[in-house]
């Protein structure tokens, strides 16, 4: 065998036998997942949570990181552009399968900048309206919405969001006419809602839930394809007057492309045991959040399912974002 010969046949054993070697390393130190979104909203607070529970498995800190700003596409690109090496993850949402078609000239690919590595969990949005709208029911927001065209407004987290999504959803299938004021994160949208600045809003059931029952909003319906456990008293958006309709959040972990498949694995591992502990189980069912549990290539099937169902969307409703 020639010198050359063995030389590459030592760098590929080498190669091969580093990758074990390399994720039964990692961590090695402290690892970042990025939050493309403001403090306080449903994936900064899950976040948090995995974050919390994985760094006992794995022995280093897991660091939360807000990088705000162009509906998520900051704090994406950062991690995008990040060193594939397990030491950069992002918390996504829908908002990013929105994205591929909302935002065609965004500086990344979804699917060709990232790799899934996991989803985290899934929840119904809250449909609420300030209680000094008339509408006490669904059908009656559809009609009010009807006989006062332009006049409702309903608040979003951003272009592209979820309960930015939802809202359009409804307004196509509902075929009413209430207008879009994007905020530049949910808890603005929340505040504007609560103090009577707009009309209406979609939000995540597990930071709605308390204030429609305080009285601060009143909430008229769920919409997930089944009642929410947390609210069972409200009925769907579908069985409510606008049959099909449905618009949940979900929220899901990427990595960098390139980074190793075994360093994918891992996570990949320790996010499905952390999301079927008992205790999150539980804490989370109180909240509305249902935990997902998919292996990498099952992720990546359902967001590329994701990207191609939300982009009907976007080109139906003709939605544009300057």
């Amino acid at each position: 065998m020639s010198p050359v010969l063995k030389a590459l046949l030592s760098c590929i054993l080498g190669a091969l036998v580093a990758l074990p070697a390399a994720a039964q390393d990692y961590p090695s130190r402290p690892v970042k997942i990025i939050v493309p979104y403001s403090p306080g909203g449903p994936a900064d607070i899950y976040a948090r949570v995995l974050g919390a529970q994985m760094e006992k498995p794995l022995g280093q800190p897991f660091v939360i990181e807000n990088r705000v700003g162009g509906g998520a596409v900051i704090g994406t690109d950062f991690v995008a552009k990040a060193e594939p090496d397990g030491y950069t993850l992002l918390m996504m949402s829908n908002t990013h399968t929105v994205n591929e078609t909302l935002l065609p000239k965004k500086p990344y690919d979804l699917m060709r900048d990232l790799v899934p590595v996991a989803p985290v969990n899934y929840s119904d949005l809250l449909l609420v309206v300030h209680p000094s709208v008339e509408a006490k029911s669904v059908k009656e927001l559809v009609a009010l919405a009807k006989a006062k065209p332009g006049v409702l407004n309903y608040a979003s987290s951003g272009p592209g969001t979820p309960y930015h999504m939802a809202g359009e959803l409804f307004k196509t299938m509902a075929g009413v006419d209430i207008v879009h004021v994007p905020h530049k994160g949910s808890a603005g949208a929340r505040t504007s809602i609560m103090g009577g600045q707009v009309q209406v809003m979609f939000d995540a059931i597990t930071t709605m839930a308390q204030n429609a029952r305080a009285g601060k909003v009143r909430a008229l319906a769920t919409t997930g394809a089944n009642r929410s456990t947390v609210m069972p008293e409200l009925p769907t958006v579908s069985e409510a007057g606008v049959p099909g309709y449905e618009a949940p959040i979900w929220l899901g972990v990427m990595a960098p492309k390139g980074t190793p498949q075994a360093v994918i694995d891992k996570l990949n591992a320790e996010i499905r045991k952390t999301v079927a502990l008992p205790d999150i189980k539980a804490a989370w069912a109180k909240q509305g959040a249902v935990p997902m549990s998919m292996s990498p290539a099952e992720f990546d099937k359902f967001l590329r399912a994701e990207i191609e169902k939300w982009g009907k969307v976007v080109k139906a409703s003709g939605m544009k974002v300057e």
